[in-house]
């Protein structure tokens, strides 16, 4: 079975079992088999470890192919028929990190099994509810089960891609120093991608990776404007776009790459510092419920109770 399409369907298949309640052992059990997942890949899966062959699947693995095969079926059911609608959900998927084409299908079998936890978790209620002990207790929790179900796989996929979109304008402007810097020694742009990414991989690793799906298809023969503009679209940020649209013009007017790479490297580390600005300003006005909250009722304690201490001494003395 595919690795990546196996990591996707565990993602998704947790997501639906924490929006909905069914319960933490579930979960539990995906995140471990998740994390076998991976160590397996990481030693090379079948392949020979310290001169022995490597262990079997560890028990549980018929049970997650069970599942994958479920949210397969269930996805195929439930599948979108308009093509605009598909690819703008390939592509929020990509951006979000699953690169897997079966990625869609599984997605839409989690939102399915998602709902279908709610309805089952609903329909336990009932008997609460018409005993007249439940009330509205009961009502507002069957509704929390339907609003989980249909905004929990969105808002999964929604906190992956803000994730991501952070760490890849964070590393833009790094990414264009080293690519300046790889183009003035005397590199093509084809070679000094291959050779940032190389640089790139421990620091940012989700950009490295795109970076490598763009030298994959620079070496497959996709033509440069065609591939940067994959490659932006993947990332989904403006910084990314802008660049595609500079190396295009660029290629187009004939002007020296080094040094439209290093005007463009100055306004992305301009803009990165821009956006360090805003947060700080930002910060007193979000500190102000904290502070109302919890240091001055702290403040106020420490000033005022001793001073009602000995005026309630005094009175008693008196």
């Amino acid at each position: 079975m595919d690795t990546g399409l196996l990591q996707t369907v565990l993602t998704f298949a947790s997501a639906a079992l924490i929006v909905t309640g069914v319960g933490g052992a579930g979960f539990v059990i995906l995140r471990s088999a998740a994390a076998g997942t991976r160590r397996r890949a990481r030693l090379g899966g079948d392949a020979m470890i310290a001169g022995r062959p490597a262990m079997g699947p560890p028990p549980g693995a018929g049970a997650v192919a069970g599942v994958v095969r479920g949210m397969r079926r269930l996805g195929d059911r439930v599948a979108i028929k308009d093509p605009a609608q598909l690819s703008a959900l390939r592509s929020r998927l990509v951006q979000a990190g699953f690169f897997n084409r079966e990625a869609v299908t599984v997605y839409l079998g989690a939102r399915a099994v998602a709902m279908i936890a709610a309805i089952a978790a609903t329909a336990a209620l009932i008997p609460w509810a018409l005993s007249g002990a439940g009330g509205m207790g009961a009502v507002a929790m069957a509704g929390a089960f339907a609003v989980a179900a249909m905004l929990g796989p969105d808002q999964v996929i929604k906190a992956r891609r803000a994730k991501r979109e952070r760490e890849y304008r964070d590393g833009f402007p790094d990414l264009l120093d080293l690519l300046v810097a790889s183009v003035q020694a005397g590199l093509s742009l084809d070679a000094a991608v291959s050779r940032v990414t190389d640089e790139l991989v421990r620091r940012y690793p989700h950009l490295a990776e795109h970076l490598k799906f763009l030298t994959l298809e620079l070496r497959a023969g996709r033509s440069r404007k065609e591939a940067w503009g994959a490659f932006a679209e993947r990332l989904g940020i403006e910084e990314a776009k802008s660049l595609a649209t500079m190396l295009r013009q660029a290629e187009e007017m004939g002007t020296s790459l080094g040094e439209t790479l290093a005007i463009f490297s100055e306004d992305m580390r301009a803009k990165r510092m821009l956006r360090a600005e805003e947060k700080a300003m930002a910060l007193p006005a979000k500190l102000m419920i904290p502070l109302i909250l919890f240091i001055f009722p702290c403040l106020l304690g420490v000033l005022i109770l001793p001073a009602a201490f000995r005026i309630s001494q005094t009175l008693l003395n008196h």
